[in-house]
C-alpha cells in the first residue's frame, strides 16, 4: 500500500473543520497544527476572490525528515504513512531544518518534533483519518495510490495535480487539484507575523521564552503596489511572475504561522569551537608533516590540549541545543546510520579518543602507537570540520544550505 491525499481546491471553502478535527483527534495543544488551511487573497475590490489550501505533512516518498532524524523517531511505514516515534525524539530540530513544507513543529508541552501522522492510529483498524472524516465537502481525499480502484488513484488518473516543491526530490504524496500557485509557492506572498495562535513564531522549544519579545519587534508588513519586491537572481520569468503578483494584488491571509528560530547561538557556537579543535591539531600536524616549519613538543602539547577543550566545549553546546538534553545519548546508542548527525557525533566521539590516547602515549613515549594515533586523529579532525556541512546539506528545508562548497567553507 502506499498512502497519500488529494485536496480537491473547487471544493475547500476553507472551514478549519480539519484544523479543528486534528486537533481533537490528537489533543494538540494551543499554538500548534498537524494541518492548516491557508488562505490567499487576490485583485481588487469588488474583483476579489480568495483561495483555500491545506496544508500539512506531504508524507514524502524520499522524506529527508527521516534521512536526517538522528534517532529513527521519524520513520517511513511499509504503507507509505511517514510516521513519528516521541519516545526516541531528542528535540534537535534537525527534522524541521530538513522538511521542505514547514510541516514538523516541537510540541510545547512534550518538548519533542511532531507532524501529521496520517492518523495511523485510525488506517490500522480500516478508519480513515479524522480530516477526511470531518470535511462537508469531501474536498480531502485519502488511501492508496498504488490501487487503481480507489477514490484517490482515479482522481489521480482523470485530473490535472499538483503538488509542492517537488523540484526538492521528495516525491510528495499531498496532491491538489486546481491548486494555485500564489497559495502553493511560499514566496509568492510576504508571510505576516500576526496569525491567530502565533505564539511559536518568535522561537521553538527553548526558544519559545523570546517569543513574545520577537513577534513585537519582527511583525512583517505586507508589500503594496508602489513597493520594490525581492526577487531571486534575475531571470525573466521569475521578475515576470514577481510582477504578475503584484497586479494582482495577492496577499496572504491566514497559514499556520513561522517557527522563528529553530537553531540558535548554540549551534553557530559549536560549528566554531570544533573548527578550533580540529584546526588546533592540524596546523602543528601539517606544520610538521610537511616540513614547513620546525613544530616544537611544547607547540604540539599546546595543540593537544587546546583540542580537548574545545572538543568538551562542542559537546556541551550540543547537549545544551536539544529540546531533550537527557535523551543525548539516544544519538550513540540509538542510531540511525543515515543521519549526519549520526556520523558527525561518532567522529567527535572518536577523535576526542585518539586525542586521549594520543596524549598517553606521547607521555609514555611509545613511539609506534603514537604514530598511528598521530595520523588517525588527523584523519578525524577533518571528519570533524566538515561534517556539518553533510548534515546541512540534507536539510533540504533550507535553499542556501544546499551548496557543494559547504565541506570546503566548514
Amino acid at each position: 500500500m502506499n498512502f497519500g491525499f488529494i485536496i480537491d481546491n473547487r471544493k475547500c471553502i476553507g472551514c478549519h473543520a480539519c484544523t479543528v478535527a486534528c486537533k481533537s483527534e490528537h489533543d494538540m495543544p494551543i499554538g500548534v497544527n498537524r494541518t492548516w488551511v491557508k488562505y490567499i487573497e487576490k485583485g481588487e475590490f469588488p474583483n476579489t476572490r480568495r483561495l483555500f489550501s491545506v496544508m500539512r505533512c506531504n508524507h514524502c516518498a524520499d522524506a529527508p525528515c527521516v534521512e536526517i532524524c538522528p534517532t529513527s523517531a521519524l520513520f517511513t511505514r511499509s504503507d507509505g504513512i511517514v510516521d513519528f516515534d516521541g519516545r526516541r525524539c531528542i528535540g534537535c530540530k534537525s527534522c524541521m531544518q530538513a522538511c521542505p513544507y514547514d510541516a514538523l513543529y516541537i510540541d510545547p508541552e512534550s518538548h519533542t518534533a511532531a507532524k501529521c501522522n496520517y492518523c495511523a492510529h485510525r488506517v490500522e483498524i480500516g478508519l480513515e483519518p479524522a480530516c477526511v472524516i470531518v470535511c462537508p465537502e469531501h474536498a480531502i481525499i485519502s488511501g492508496d495510490i498504488d490501487n487503481p480502484a480507489t477514490e484517490i488513484s482515479q482522481l489521480m488518473a482523470r485530473e490535472q495535480v499538483t503538488a509542492r516543491k517537488v523540484e526538492k526530490g521528495t516525491q510528495p504524496k499531498l496532491f491538489y487539484i486546481d491548486g494555485d500557485a500564489a497559495s502553493l509557492n511560499p514566496i509568492v506572498t510576504e508571510q505576516s507575523g500576526s496569525y491567530m495562535w502565533s505564539s511559536q513564531s518568535g522561537g521553538v522549544g527553548h526558544f519559545a521564552k523570546f517569543a513574545e519579545a520577537r513577534i513585537s519587534q519582527n511583525t512583517a508588513q505586507w508589500v503594496g503596489n508602489d513597493e520594490k519586491v525581492l526577487v531571486p537572481g534575475d531571470d525573466e520569468k521569475i521578475l515576470q511572475k514577481a510582477r504578475d503578483v503584484i497586479q494582482e494584488n495577492t496577499r496572504r491571509v491566514y497559514d499556520a504561522p513561522s517557527k522563528g528560530s529553530l537553531w540558535g547561538w548554540e549551534v553557530a557556537a559549536y560549528i566554531w569551537t570544533k573548527a578550533i579543535a580540529s584546526g588546533a591539531f592540524l596546523v602543528p600536524f601539517i606544520a610538521s608533516v610537511f616540513g614547513f616549519t620546525r613544530v616544537s613538543g611544547n607547540v604540539q602539547w599546546l595543540g593537544l590540549t587546546i583540542a580537548l577543550l574545545f572538543l568538551l566545549f562542542t559537546t556541551v553546546l550540543l547537549v545544551k541545543d536539544l529540546d531533550k538534553p537527557t535523551r543525548f545519548l539516544y544519538v550513540l546508542l540509538r542510531p540511525h546510520w543515515r543521519s549526519w548527525l549520526v556520523r558527525g557525533g561518532y567522529a567527535l566521539v572518536l577523535y576526542g579518543g585518539c586525542l586521549t590516547f594520543l596524549t598517553v602515549t606521547a607521555a609514555l613515549n611509545l613511539q609506534g602507537i603514537t604514530l598511528i594515533l598521530f595520523w588517525a586523529s588527523a584523519a578525524l579532525a577533518v571528519i570533524t570540520a566538515v561534517y556539518t556541512a553533510f548534515l546541512f546539506a540534507q536539510a533540504k528545508g533550507r535553499d542556501f544550505w544546499q551548496s557543494p562548497t559547504l565541506a570546503l567553507h566548514m
